[in-house]
């Protein structure tokens, strides 16, 4: 039995259908199950991360755990309660995703930071481990969508940084195969695309998709941080938002790595396929 949290979620459901594809039997935990697929041999179970009795009841009886919490403030908390669970529940392994740069410093970035207590408590745990952590997810791109529909230029808050932008499917089958072997046990996986991209060249090869120019307009970090506070995005989260985008901008995330290729036995997506895989999100209806 594979536990699957955010099974609702880009990465989370991805790996729910691959792993029931597998054949693997698998125990996919939500706060909201009727919005995951019925598919054989999953079993949808409701649980909350800050709800430690559904927590137990999720990991009752598993053997392996992919561990994937919303990112904001609560996330330390959450995967704490999590990896505490999964511990008392006898869980052999867990698969965590994290974040690229994760405990590393960057000029008072504090990009991953969230991240770090659930890691260490990974790494202090009965259960062995594997922690993915992936670059930008190419899917971040759907944010884009009412702009493009509407023929409007997408915001560039990064100026002309660049990162490993990745495919989330690429993050997901990574994950299924943590889950199913033993072969990445106690390893950091950085998980990224095959090229450098920035915002420019994400907009230009969902141009070449949908046959017309896509454009961009630079967004000064003080009228982003005030657009996503008027969102409703929690004034902590929106300040990290900010420090990522200001270390992505002066090429703090420019890194490129082969773990995704070492561990598929093939090179990770492109984002020009991603796009044209997604293009449908893009047209008007």
């Amino acid at each position: 039995m594979i536990v699957v949290t955010g099974a609702t979620g880009t990465v989370g459901g991805e790996v729910v259908r691959l792993l029931a594809g597998q054949g693997e039997r698998v125990r996919a935990m939500t706060r909201t199950p009727s919005k995951v697929e019925a598919l054989p041999g999953v079993e949808v179970v409701q649980g909350d991360f800050d709800d430690p009795g559904s927590l137990a009841a999720a990991a009752r009886g598993a053997d392996a755990m992919f561990l994937l919490s919303a990112p904001g403030p609560w996330l330390a908390r959450h995967d704490e309660a999590m990896v505490m669970a999964a511990q008392a529940a006898g869980v052999r392994k867990v698969v965590k995703v994290s974040a690229i740069g994760t405990g590393e410093e960057h000029g008072g970035a504090r990009v991953g930071d969230w991240h770090l207590a659930g890691e260490r408590a990974l790494r202090a745990g009965e259960p062995e481990w594997t922690i993915l952590r992936p670059s930008s997810f190419a899917s971040n791109a759907l944010r884009w969508a009412p702009q493009v529909r509407q023929g409007q230029p997408v915001p560039n808050t990064t100026g002309k940084g660049r990162q490993g932008v990745v495919d989330p499917r690429d993050v997901a089958e990574v994950a299924v195969t943590a889950l199913t072997s033993d072969e990445h046990v106690r390893t950091v996986l950085t998980l990224t695309g095959p090229e450098l991209l920035g915002v420019r060249d994400m907009a230009k090869a969902l141009g070449e998709t949908l046959g017309r120019a896509v454009e961009t307009m630079d967004l000064p970090l003080e009228v982003y941080r005030t657009q996503l506070i008027a969102a409703g995005v929690d004034p902590e989260f929106a300040d990290v938002a900010v420090d990522g985008s200001r270390l992505v901008a002066r090429d703090g995330n420019a890194r490129l790595t082969r773990d995704v290729e070492l561990v598929l036995g093939r090179g990770p997506r492109t984002f020009l396929t991603w796009a044209a895989d997604h293009s449908a999100a893009f047209v008007s209806g």
